[in-house]
């Protein structure tokens, strides 16, 4: 028996395009500041406890919103954040081997080059390159820059700042212009990823919040897909990765995803969950939205399925921190009620997660200060969940070839009416050992000194 306190959800049943935990509007602040947050639900990130509140510092020039006013965090004990670099919808960054810091922006369709200074002095600004198709995933191999477009994957020859030698390493990936799709595409952002042997690694999101069609789709959609190196026709990697915004190689080699997961998600168990003396299966209630499924953090391997729209990553909300670690799957009751489209039950469960409606987005692996090795995610927050997931910067330490749980590096993004001033995109190590943070919400890279 699934306990809950439940309420029904107005509108019933959504499977379209809306309700996605990173389809957001553009101007999110009106959907974050519905409902106070109440405490932290079961299977809250671990760590939480180690953090202590600090002023946000400001760089010289950073005096726009929203540092106006004095701004808060919460991170570990002798850490230190500035904001650094005023860069307006700041996306998902890599570092150049020449120290610079790139910055993606598909809002612009631009790449902006950061040249550090001393210490937080405010860097260097400039754009390396424009005209881009929504430019999201960046990744370095040597000098060679890889770029992800929405319809394609661009390598350039990097060199002194400047790029040169564009050439298409992967093309004639679905976005909003594809024929077949007519502008109806809610996750055409992709991410880029190279691995040791030079493969290139693209995440190609769903069309919607459940769009069984991606499954058939050339190239399949909710995917993730390998190309040779040096590009070509690019083939099936891991399948069922709705929206795997995270892409990122671990230090043993590996490919790893962080992936936003499916909203207004039925409840698939056969009990009376809201105690009204009648089945609750199938039908679509607020308070387990709230919690259900998880987002994933998943070791992908040729081949691997992670279920996407048949079977959901069931967290267990009883087993406290331990929620989101190595779970199985549920099926979904709305797209495959029998299990006749996926057998759930044999899917190997997902190694790491985070609550539902979190918005993971970009992953890197890095080491953070005193906790030593492991993947650093920027997770953006909810949108649509009720109380409103907090944004943060959230940490897996790397132990023994996989990753632990979910530890907050960096909070207080979110005030206590639930109203936000900052949602981080993507945490990175710099050369200098310090960590940088996109947040396209405040517009700003941070540098974080560890102590």
């Amino acid at each position: 028996m699934k306990t809950m306190v439940a309420a029904m959800m107005a509108g019933g049943l959504v499977l379209g395009l809306a309700g996605c935990s990173s389809d957001e509007p553009d101007d999110p602040s009106s959907a974050s500041a519905a409902t106070p947050p109440a405490a932290p639900p079961a299977g809250a990130p671990s760590g939480a406890a180690e953090l202590v509140e600090s002023d946000v510092r400001t760089a010289p020039g950073l005096d726009a919103e929203p540092f106006r006013q004095q701004r808060k965090v919460t991170a570990p004990p002798g850490w230190t954040v500035t904001a650094w670099a005023a860069v307006p919808k700041a996306r998902l960054l890599a570092w150049a081997p020449d120290g610079k810091l790139l910055v993606s922006r598909p809002k612009f369709g631009d790449i902006v080059l950061l040249t550090p200074s001393a210490g937080d002095a405010t860097p260097e600004q400039r754009t390396l390159v424009g005209g881009l198709n929504q430019p999201h995933g960046l990744a370095f191999e040597g000098n060679t820059l890889y770029v992800a477009e929405s319809d394609q994957v661009d390598a350039f020859t990097y060199a002194d700042g400047k790029l040169s030698g564009k050439r298409v390493v992967v093309d004639d990936l679905p976005d909003a212009k594809s024929p077949e799709l007519r502008g109806a595409y809610s996750h055409a952002l992709k991410s880029v990823a190279i691995g040791e042997d030079g493969s290139i690694y693209v995440s190609i999101g769903s069309t919607g919040n459940v769009s069984e069609e991606d499954r058939e789709a050339t190239p399949e959609r909710a995917s993730v897909l390998r190309a040779a190196p040096g590009g070509g026709e690019p083939e099936v990697y891991a399948r069922g990765v709705r929206n795997g915004t995270g892409l990122a190689i671990a230090p043993d080699g590996a490919v790893w995803t962080a992936v936003n997961h499916r909203d207004n998600v039925a409840y698939p168990h056969d009990d009376d969950a809201n105690g009204d003396g009648e089945s609750d299966l199938g039908k679509v209630m607020q308070d387990y939205v709230n919690d259900y499924p998880m987002e994933q953090l998943a070791k992908l391997t040729p081949g691997r399925e992670l279920g996407w729209p048949y079977c959901n990553p069931d967290p267990d909300l009883n087993a406290g921190a331990l929620a989101y670690s190595n779970r199985p799957f549920v099926r979904d009751v709305q797209l495959s009620p029998d299990g006749a489209k996926l057998d759930c039950g044999k899917l190997a469960p997902t190694e790491q997660g985070f609550g539902a409606h979190s918005a993971p987005l970009g992953l890197s692996f890095g080491t953070a200060g005193d906790r030593g090795p492991g993947a650093l995610v920027g997770v953006h927050g909810s949108w649509n969940r009720e109380p409103p997931r907090e944004p943060e910067v959230s940490f897996f330490a790397w132990r023994d070839g996989t990753l632990g749980e979910q530890q907050r590096l960096i909070g207080g993004f979110q005030n206590a009416d639930g109203e936000r001033w900052g949602r981080p995109v993507m945490a990175v190590q710099g050369p200098d050992k310090a960590l940088y943070v996109s947040d396209d919400y405040a517009d700003v890279v941070y540098r974080v000194t560890t102590g």
